[in-house]
């Protein structure tokens, strides 16, 4: 039999999945259980959904990495795609609700999880901007393609891939014999390199280092 935790647990995913109203009041009829075990366990209703999400977006960021960037970097886009679609709910409470100035906790791993993967990219000489501008510019746009898809009709797979490429190429490079590293390229994949392996810097060696590169990066 399941606890009175877990039960609530069920009940909230259950009410944000069928696109219900999650009110108190709901979420403990249909656990079987009193207000004052609700706030017992989660402090508060938004405790409790807050709860639920991180449930649910753990299970999609819990992979384990190729090993090849580009091809870890367009998997994730992808499988973010797929939460969203799969979990609409879930989806539009990481995020359509959007405070001011307020980061969402939930989705802040997964965030980090993006610029590890820029910052390897970076190490490969890949990267045109900085890992985390590189991390910001994806997440918008993986964000924003995701919840255009979930309004329309019959989700339109082939826009995502196409924003995928297009936000991809705005901040990846391919190094070649014919396009030769430029000054950019060489300071953030030095970058990349000494904050994977610093060495015998001092953090103030590296703090010096981290800024004259990022000049020569931008």
């Amino acid at each position: 039999m399941q606890n009175a935790r877990d039960r609530l647990l069920l009940a909230a995913a259950e009410l944000l999945e069928s696109g219900s109203t999650v009110s108190t009041r709901a979420v403990c009829d249909q656990a079987g259980v009193q207000a004052p075990t609700l706030y017992h366990h989660f402090g508060s209703k938004q405790g409790l959904i807050d709860a639920v999400a991180n449930h649910g977006f753990t299970q999609y960021t819990a992979v384990e990495k190729s090993g090849d960037p580009l091809v870890d970097l367009r998997a994730g886009w992808d499988r973010h795609v797929r939460f969203g679609l799969e979990h609409p709910s879930f989806y539009g409470l990481l995020y359509g609700r959007a405070e001011p100035g307020r980061v969402c906790a939930v989705t802040a791993p997964a965030h980090a999880a993006l610029r590890e993967r820029f910052t390897a990219a970076a190490a490969q000489g890949l990267l045109k901007v900085p890992a985390a501008d590189a991390a910001e510019q994806l997440f918008a746009a993986n964000i924003g393609i995701t919840l255009t898809l979930i309004s329309q009709p019959e989700p339109d797979l082939g826009l995502s891939e196409r924003v995928r490429e297009s936000a991809l190429a705005g901040v990846l490079h391919t190094p070649s014999a014919d396009a030769p590293a430029t000054r950019a390229s060489t300071a953030l994949t030095l970058r990349a390199l000494v904050d994977n392996d610093p060495g015998d810097l001092t953090p103030g060696e590296r703090g010096l280092l981290a800024e004259l590169l990022e000049r020569l990066a931008r």
